[in-house]
């Protein structure tokens, strides 16, 4: 079923709202990096200030009973979202945290000198930053699967760098500058018959496509709310109960423990309640679950498609103004990374900017993907459900001037 993009615009306030930059019209470029919130998102997070504000596991009164039952809920929405039990899902306050979360109450307190965790160039700063950290802290070592030609991370390639020293490999899904789908059920075969766990990096796969982690038998998955319609400051780690079980707490406090005494002794809860000290962010899991309905609505599989559709499109014309390098034509995702040929990556964003498009430049936190690509900066074009084809051919008509127009607006 094709997704009528005029139709779904109608349910987000920023298309509603006639948004412009520049005094253009809004065409807003960069889904990887965040995502705009329909009526139904808002309104949960309305309703929790408005109608609903207690605490949760904090109170025996209707409105403490009512948030309690809430949660759940939203627990239960997104375990079903990824084929999962509700008491695999801990509540986070993003991708990056749940990243952190796995490095530091998994890895941590079983990886020693003699172990090893694998990564690629490919990844993204939230998933190389804690494993480094917990190299430091440990002593265990970090070494790299050679990407292929395209930049893929391919199983054969993963199966000629495990050893059985390898402990933990984590990788993105879809990896945020270049796009490929990692072919992660493969991935985690080759890791379970190594003896090897796998945690996947999903911030960019979740809002995108389907994800089930029981076929894809990943040991953990992280992923964002804000890149899925979401609130910020909301994200979820998936990890299989029995890992769960095992993990230190990365945080303690009011709420995930049993008990404690004034001798030290401390007893935690049953995961995910042990992961989720304090108060936690009420609005945004009510938000998450809003935002994971209204995907689920849309269709992971329409979402794909669209997308799919959108980066042939985009990538077929901006290669015929023969005006850009494109680091990423054969990729899954819809993402377009490239360069506007003589103008450097953040001068060109500037005047796409100046345009009124929304796209991002730079390293896009995965730095040591550089030598790789051997370009020191890129423009990335990454798109949604509700990015239309004419948002593609606004930003050809300004690739196509780009050159010529920012030399002669800021060099003459």
């Amino acid at each position: 079923m094709s997704i009528d993009v005029k139709k779904i615009r109608a349910d987000f306030p920023m298309f509603r709202n006639g948004i412009k930059m520049q005094g253009h019209d809004l065409v807003f470029l960069d889904n990887a990096s965040t995502t705009f919130k329909p009526d139904s998102v808002l309104e949960a997070v309305t309703s929790y200030y408005t109608n609903r504000t207690s605490n949760s596991h904090r109170g025996d009164y209707d409105l403490c009973y009512d948030m309690d039952v809430a949660v759940l809920s939203a627990r239960k929405t997104i375990a079903s979202f990824l084929n999962s039990d509700w008491k695999e899902i801990v509540f986070t306050s993003g991708a990056t945290a749940s990243l952190n979360l796995v490095a530091f109450g998994y890895a941590a307190k079983y990886l020693g000198p003699n172990d090893e965790i694998l990564l690629t160039q490919a990844e993204h700063a939230s998933n190389v930053l804690p494993w480094y950290k917990v190299a430091e802290m440990t002593g265990c070592k970090i070494n790299f699967i050679p990407l292929d030609e395209q930049g893929r991370l391919t199983v054969e390639n993963l199966k000629n760098t495990l050893t059985p020293s390898t402990k933990l490999v984590c990788v993105a899904h879809v990896t945020n500058v270049l796009g490929y789908l990692a072919p992660v059920k493969e991935l985690a075969k080759a890791c379970h018959e190594n003896g090897t766990l796998l945690c996947v990096d999903g911030a960019q796969s979740v809002p995108h496509c389907a994800t089930d982690v029981r076929d894809l038998d990943c040991d953990f998955l992280a992923f964002s709310g804000h890149k899925l319609c979401g609130p910020t400051g909301i994200g979820v780690l998936y990890g299989k109960f029995e890992l769960l079980s095992k993990m230190e707490p990365f945080m303690t406090g009011g709420g995930m423990n049993a008990k404690f005494d004034m001798c030290g002794d401390v007893n935690y809860l049953e995961p995910p309640l042990r992961f989720e000290a304090g108060t936690q962010n009420l609005e945004g899991i009510l938000g998450l679950e809003a935002a994971v309905r209204y995907v689920q609505s849309v269709g992971m599989d329409n979402i794909a498609e669209h997308e799919r559709a959108l980066k042939k499109y985009a990538v077929e014309k901006l290669a015929a103004t023969k005006k850009v390098t494109i680091y990423n034509a054969e990729s899954e995702a819809g993402i377009v990374t490239f360069n506007v040929d003589g103008v450097f990556a953040q001068d060109a964003a500037t005047y796409l900017n100046s345009r009124g498009i929304a796209c991002r430049s730079g390293q896009h936190c995965a730095k040591i993907l550089n030598d790789f690509l051997k370009t020191v900066a890129t423009v990335r074009a990454s798109f949604y459900f509700y990015t239309s084809y004419e948002d593609i051919d606004a930003l050809v008509e300004a690739v196509t001037h780009c050159k010529e127009e920012f030399l002669n607006a800021y060099f003459n």
